[in-house]
């Protein structure tokens, strides 16, 4: 199994880099956001996933340990496979598949193309639970599982037409992690 790539670029395309290691070329297949987080170093290291097939050896490369983990959940539900899990994680940034995991937000994951109704749903139900035990980076500690009440606040204050971004950030400079849902709500709607 290789686990990462620690080497020289030689070809960056939006799907797919090269990387040079020891001589040795590996062709391996990227997602957008992978390819937005390269920038334009000429040496890098790439998180992988080698997902070996009867016809194929493939390599799936991530900048981030996080849109690893998600590449992996997702390639555990039924029906998705690598080709599709790498489009979602192109369409989406890992934390906003995350974020509708857990919101049940069907509408957002069908948004991808090729993914239906029956699927979306399909990765709700089969990863909303996993989803709790993962960080999913810095900007999204509110979505680990023991902080239920910043995640339920962050929703109700999105549902009110606040943009995400900013709700995070008032969540945050309030939250000593003893507050209700409400108490949060009330104190974040004070610096908005």
């Amino acid at each position: 199994m290789i686990a990462h790539l620690n080497g020289r670029l030689v070809e960056k395309n939006p799907t797919n880099v090269i990387i040079e290691c020891g001589g040795v070329g590996y062709y391996v297949k990227i997602s957008l956001n992978t390819f937005s987080a390269l920038g334009s170093d000429e040496q890098l290291k790439l998180f992988t996933q080698q997902i070996i097939r009867e016809d194929a050896h493939l390599l799936f490369g991530f900048a981030t340990l996080e849109e690893r983990e998600l590449f992996n959940l997702l390639l555990s539900v039924s029906g998705i496979g690598p080709n599709t899990a790498i489009l979602m994680l192109s369409s989406l940034q890992p934390s906003e598949i995350a974020q509708a995991i857990q919101t049940d937000d069907v509408r957002t994951i069908q948004s991808i193309k090729g993914i239906g109704a029956k699927t979306a749903q399909r990765v709700i139900i089969d990863l909303k639970d996993k989803m709790v035990k993962v960080e999913w980076g810095a900007g999204t500690n509110i979505f680990v599982g023991h902080n239920t009440n910043r995640f339920d606040a962050l929703t109700a204050l999105i549902s009110l037409g606040f943009d995400k971004k900013a709700a995070e950030k008032a969540i945050e400079k309030i939250a000593t992690g003893a507050e209700s849902v409400e108490e949060l709500i009330k104190g974040a709607l004070k610096i908005l």
